[in-house]
């Protein structure tokens, strides 16, 4: 990865909370936890799973980049939103959470030297797994869920 390719994820990083913010905002109350199908997350679960998964990413990419040679334990997502009863949960607490989790680790990963990106550990579920493999995940991330969170509003709106 070049510097400059860098330098576009970690501003994507940067802007994925609006992303997210902006399609929580098309989701009528009623919907919101509302699901798709039988073993498809409902947008507050969405949500919920955004909090969990940005807190987990931002420990990771401190461990990859502070330790020497890390463990990275990976986690069964569907079974934390059955066993953290994802729609008990306040939404408000969980967008706060990755506001604040996102602003945090953007701020860390935007002074990272060059030497920090070529830092690498081992994920349980995937492997060898480095500072870059995190930023390109994680750039991603929050814009992958507000597509998530756009379609549950549109099929929540062809279902009625």
């Amino acid at each position: 990865m070049t510097a400059a390719e860098r330098q576009a994820l970690i501003a994507r990083y940067g802007e994925g909370v609006r992303q997210f913010e902006e399609a929580l905002a098309t989701v009528p109350a009623e919907a919101m936890q509302w699901r798709p199908g039988p073993n498809k997350w409902s947008a507050h679960e969405v949500a919920v799973h955004c909090a969990d998964s940005e807190t987990n990413g931002a420990i990771r990419i401190r461990f990859l980049v502070g330790e020497s040679n890390p463990t990275l334990l990976g986690y069964d997502q569907d079974a934390w939103t059955r066993t953290f009863d994802y729609h008990a949960y306040p939404l408000d607490v969980a967008r706060a959470q990755v506001q604040a989790v996102r602003r945090y680790t953007h701020e860390m990963i935007r002074r990272l030297p060059e030497s920090a990106w070529s830092r690498e550990g081992t994920h349980t579920e995937v492997g060898r797994y480095t500072a870059e493999d995190w930023l390109r995940i994680y750039a991603e991330h929050l814009e992958v869920h507000a597509r998530q969170i756009r379609r549950n509003v549109d099929a929540w709106r062809a279902a009625r």
